[in-house]
């Protein structure tokens, strides 16, 4: 009877390496059908579109294989995130120099250290108020649909997931008052910032990058020859970065098949139903403040149709990466080449935007969350002071989220604690956290390059014939 049982669990063991290598091989000629794109005139962000749909098929595919949350699917998913999770690991590699090297960048490119307040509180208070803005909207729309956070039951991957949050982000966050959190994002150390070492690290490296750049302009000022030479030894080092950067987004598409393929397989489509309401609300959400990006962009005097037309390559690369920062090289190139905004401005822009007021990760999602919590402990969340106190807080708190992933679930760590509520329905939206993030992602960058257009245009430095013309250049990728 052991022998039988034994037989019984080679063969299945067998059985299930012989399909694990089945579902490696079917990935690998995946792979290999992406790398062929290389030889067609595609852009990069058809690469990644592609990338995506085939990611979907097939987790579509491995689940009708295999059904939901087989042994099979969980270890298949082991080898994919070599090439996923490999992904995320070089995007976070990239994040910090490249916010870093576009900062200093943008400094040193004004003409004098004045202009630096001009631009950056011109930016920085456009990203705010319209996180404020997303934040108003994301709690009116919950709260007019009924999402509420009862009745939401947490398994074992919410477990997991929950477990995962405070072991990473509940203990370092979670407990800061707000002049604490204000006070984090001093570079005490900024060595240890470029590493990432604190949560709110980005924002001192941006905080870092632009007192360098203040310095150069001032070096430059008292000793010519030297300042020249910081000037341009700071121009090689982006260039170099920048030159990095791309390097890591031919990965793009490689990285998106291997994730949503990873999500689709892994998903219970019980659940992905069961909050369906969660993102179409999200989804109403995010149009919704595409529009108030319209409204602006029309009320200063931009054409809301051309500027969508111009930067469609860019959102919908950040729509299938879902990396507000790996977004900047575009995002500044849309800018300068499609919408006609100075360089100095356009490297502002977009770093502030994949720091700064995110309207997305930072602005809607931890209001909605806050509202859907609320009734759960007898807080009424049309109480009108209750709406301000919460879009003050996450206005504030929306300094310093990472242009990764992640930054979302770092935004609500910081508003639910700071409004009294409790942080467990973070880890109960996993099943569709990946589905609304690549919205929300766009969003952000749609963000970024209104500052940026907006901020250019009040300062009289548009280039109207670039931003007018109906030929564009097409976006190096």
């Amino acid at each position: 009877m052991y022998q039988m049982l034994a037989d019984v669990l080679l063969a299945q063991e067998y059985k299930m390496n012989l399909s694990l290598l089945a579902n490696t091989v079917v990935f690998a000629l995946l792979l290999w059908v992406l790398s062929r794109t290389h030889t067609t005139c595609w852009n990069l962000s058809r690469k990644v579109l592609l990338g995506m749909i085939l990611g979907i098929v097939f987790g579509l595919g491995l689940q009708f294989v295999y059904g939901t949350s087989s042994p099979v699917i969980e270890t298949s998913v082991q080898w994919f995130n070599v090439v996923g999770n490999g992904y995320v690991g070089l995007l976070q590699m990239v994040v910090m120099p490249l916010v870093f090297v576009s900062i200093l960048n943008a400094v040193a490119r004004l003409h004098n250290a004045t202009q630096l307040g001009k631009i950056s509180l011109m930016t920085i208070g456009i990203l705010l108020f319209t996180t404020a803005i997303a934040a108003l909207i994301g709690t009116l729309l919950t709260s007019l649909f009924g999402l509420t956070a009862s009745g939401l039951i947490q398994g074992e991957a919410e477990t997991a997931r929950f477990n995962a949050i405070q072991t990473n982000y509940v203990g370092k966050v979670a407990d800061l008052s707000v002049p604490q959190l204000l006070l984090s994002f001093i570079p005490k150390n900024p060595f240890a910032d470029l590493t990432g070492a604190n949560p709110t690290s980005i924002i001192s490296v941006v905080i870092f990058a632009a007192f360098l750049g203040v310095a150069a302009l001032k070096l430059l000022k008292e000793d010519a020859p030297k300042g020249e030479r910081v000037l341009l030894a700071i121009d090689t080092l982006q260039s170099w970065v920048m030159k990095l950067v791309r390097v890591v987004m031919l990965l793009t598409p490689y990285g998106v098949l291997a994730l949503m393929t990873k999500v689709v397989a892994a998903s219970n489509m019980q659940d992905i139903v069961k909050l369906g309401g969660f993102v179409l609300v999200s989804y109403l959400a995010l149009a919704l403040m595409f529009v108030v990006h319209g409204l602006l962009l029309g009320i200063f005097g931009i054409n809301p149709g051309k500027y969508f037309q111009k930067v469609w390559p860019v959102l919908t690369f950040a729509f299938t990466s879902r990396s507000s920062a790996a977004s900047i090289p575009l995002n500044v190139e849309a800018q300068t080449q499609r919408l006609g905004v100075p360089k100095s401005i356009a490297g502002f822009a977009a770093s502030f935007g994949a720091t700064i007021g995110q309207n997305g990760c930072a602005g809607l999602y931890p209001a909605m969350l806050a509202t859907m919590i609320a009734p759960t402990v007898g807080i009424n969340p049309l109480d009108p002071w209750w709406i301000v106190t919460l879009v003050g807080m996450v206005t504030i708190s929306s300094v310093g989220v990472a242009g990764v992933g992640g930054g979302a679930t770092f935004a609500a760590l910081i508003v639910l604690p700071a409004m009294g509520l409790p942080i467990t329905l973070v880890a109960l939206l996993i099943s569709v956290e990946p589905l609304i993030d690549m919205g929300r992602t766009a969003l952000n960058v749609s963000g970024a390059m209104t500052a940026g257009t907006l901020t250019s245009q009040w300062l009289h430095q548009t280039d109207k014939a670039i931003l007018n013309s109906k030929e564009h250049s097409e976006l190096v990728q």
